[in-house]
């Protein structure tokens, strides 16, 4: 099975293929449209500001991506980069989940970025969660944060609510980074990986 993990220069590409080089998966970094369109999978992995990314994001690239429709996973602001807007400099994101992304309300007791290990709270049964439950923990490093909505299938908890994970249709979302998650994100990884075509 392919994957492709999109290259927009601003993602942990390395940690993200190193992960999915441990389950066996055969995966390639690139922002070649035409790879990209031919994929069984795809990941947007990101780190950094929506602006920037979404600029990285167009022409051709960003056509194949709307229009894909086998599993895509967005890892941290590639979840981000799936709602219509972003505080973040303004930015409109790729329009395929309805809302809106907003900062984290940063406090000396809660400093952002919100960076460390925060338990997940399962919403909503999904295959992208299967084997993972209610308290385990996952790896967050982010400022911004994507709403609970009808998308949601994992809250997790820093000043307010946010969605740590989101699926609708082929979409799949996860705020926080699966591939420094240990074995919780692992299975996410290898969950998304056997998610039929």
């Amino acid at each position: 099975m392919s994957v492709a993990v999109i290259n927009i220069g601003v993602g942990n590409t390395a940690s993200v293929m190193f992960a999915l080089e441990r389950l066996g998966a055969a995966a390639v970094l690139t922002a070649d449209p035409v790879r990209v369109a031919e994929s069984e999978r795809v990941i947007l992995p990101g780190v950094g500001a929506a602006a920037a990314a979404m600029r990285r994001l167009r022409g051709e690239l960003r056509e194949v991506l709307l229009s894909f429709t086998r599993p895509f996973l967005g890892i941290c602001l590639g979840q981000q980069l799936f709602y219509e807007q972003s505080r973040e400099g303004n930015a409109a994101g790729l329009g395929l989940l309805r809302g809106e992304v907003t900062a984290l309300d940063g406090s000396a007791r809660l400093p952002t970025p919100h960076m460390g290990w925060s338990a997940l709270r399962i919403e909503r049964e999904n295959p992208l969660l299967e084997g993972v439950r209610t308290g385990d923990y996952a790896y967050f490093v982010h400022s911004y944060a994507c709403p609970i909505d009808d998308a949601t299938i994992a809250a997790a908890d820093y000043g307010r609510a946010f969605s740590a994970a989101v699926a609708r249709g082929n979409l799949f979302g996860c705020q926080f980074h699966p591939e420094r998650s240990g074995a919780v994100g692992a299975r996410v990884l290898r969950n998304f990986v056997a998610l039929p075509c």
